[in-house]
């Protein structure tokens, strides 16, 4: 996900990170004054981080006399976190010690001279063998060294209103076994209910991740194609499930089964899934993360006491009904140590606390994350946080990661701009496909492709 790929959440400049002081130049004694800094994001909607980092302080600075953490949140969407992280890892002066790193980048940070190799530290720290043998991989950069530690994962699924469904006369569980599956419920809907917005799927750039994690991802692997050849290392073009994922697109806004192009664009629409449609049934169905609880169970952003009764989990069906059946998309955060750190074992230390089994288990309850340690996993009090836990968990078996290359956010971007072209009406799913084609052969050269 992966803490969720969230969507939209003003952005707030970054005067406060780049006037931040340099770390002193030597790694302290036990007594030395000394400060590390804490980069993290921090968003109306997401909370739970800053929660675990505020706990970790106290905790950490009441170990360790003299030294002082200081917490520096970047108040901004994914995109632009990322952007703020980038412009403040250049300087020693205001590169964090610690930070909060999407796993997408980190192999393209690993390659920019951002994160510190952890391998040394990592075979001293006993809690280590307890983090899911998989999940560490999300942290491991082309060297096979681990630069980064996991915080959790997630998985996408469709996420239905049942009443909506009910009052559409489609049976319940429903779990579709086919794109043509969904729309044919999604026109029952709209049929019952044309105020309702039957099915929605994210398109175009202002939902940014959003777009490719929670919607055209899930499309594209469903056709049996990728995006990019783990194999052959190389971004495959020219695919009919490219072109076939961008026609579902356009047959599902086309025939106004999802939320208009000009609600898509706009990069707060999850605001109104989460916050207004689906707690108030004007939506029959949303392809989101397994975090989608965190927005509504108590504390969270659009507390719904309903939600547990009134809404239900389905995988996404593959195109056909082929093998596997379903389809998810996996991402996650990690903590990364900055590279340019004076005091990194003081860093890797600070790392450790944030994410000891309290405070794994509270940020994993708090954001409805998929667990990567095995003894938060087998917790009771996580088992019992939500009632999806389990349906959301077992999607892993079908689930596929963005490629960790430094050329993603690039091709990202342009799948992005793909969908757009299409919901549109710019473009049909021809031209934006052929236009996505090209578009990869200019950023990556011709040598890095290949036609599958």
């Amino acid at each position: 996900m992966r803490r969720p790929v969230r969507i939209g959440a003003a952005a707030l400049g970054v005067i406060g990170l780049l006037a931040s002081a340099a770390c002193s130049a030597t790694q302290p004694q036990a007594n030395d004054k000394h400060t590390i800094k804490i980069v993290y994001q921090k968003t109306d909607s997401f909370t739970a981080l800053d929660k675990v980092f505020t706990d970790a302080k106290q905790e950490f600075e009441a170990a360790n006399a003299g030294v002082t953490v200081d917490l520096e949140p970047i108040q901004a969407n994914d995109d632009d976190y990322g952007t703020k992280l980038a412009l403040a890892q250049r300087s020693p002066a205001t590169a964090p010690d610690v930070f909060y790193e999407d796993t997408f980048k980190v192999r393209s940070d690993v390659d920019a001279g951002y994160l510190l190799k952890l391998d040394s530290q990592l075979a001293g720290w006993e809690e280590w063998s307890k983090f899911n043998e998989g999940a560490k991989a999300a942290g491991r950069g082309d060297d096979g060294s681990i630069y980064a530690v996991p915080l959790g994962t997630d998985t996408r699924a469709i996420w239905y209103n049942k009443t909506v469904l009910q009052k559409a006369g489609i049976a319940l569980p429903w779990q579709p076994k086919s794109w043509d599956d969904i729309l044919t419920a999604a026109r029952k809907m709209k049929a019952a209910d044309p105020g309702v917005v039957p099915f929605n799927m994210y398109a175009g750039k202002g939902t940014g991740e959003g777009t490719v994690m929670q919607s055209f991802y899930e499309l594209l692997y469903g056709t049996g194609s990728s995006l990019y050849s783990e194999t052959d290392k190389k971004w495959v073009v020219g695919s009919k499930g490219f072109a076939d994922s961008l026609q579902f697109l356009k047959t599902l806004y086309d025939e106004k089964l999802a939320v208009t192009p000009a609600q898509a664009l706009d990069s707060n629409v999850w605001k109104k899934v989460f916050g207004e449609w689906l707690p108030q049934g004007k939506m029959g169905a949303t392809v989101e993360g397994s975090y989608a609880p965190s927005f509504w169970q108590k504390g969270g952003s659009y507390e719904w006491p309903g939600y547990t009764q009134d809404m239900a989990v389905a995988s996404f069906p593959t195109q056909y009904g082929q093998d596997p059946g379903g389809v998810s998309m996996s991402g996650g955060w990690t903590l990364a140590v900055g590279a340019k750190t004076k005091a990194p074992d003081l860093a890797f230390k600070f790392l450790t606390t944030a994410l000891n089994k309290k405070n794994a288990l509270a940020f994993d309850m708090n954001n409805s994350q998929i667990a990567v340690r095995t003894d938060v996993a087998a917790d009771p009090s996580y088992q019992a946080a939500n009632p999806f836990v389990k349906d959301v968990s077992t999607l892993v078996g079908v689930t596929h990661y963005r490629p960790a290359t430094a050329d993603y956010p690039a091709i990202s971007l342009a799948v992005q701009q793909a969908t757009e072209a299409v919901i549109t009406g710019k473009q049909s799913p021809a031209q934006a496909a052929a236009e996505y084609d090209a578009s990869v052969k200019k950023l990556v050269g011709d040598a890095k492709v290949m036609q599958k």
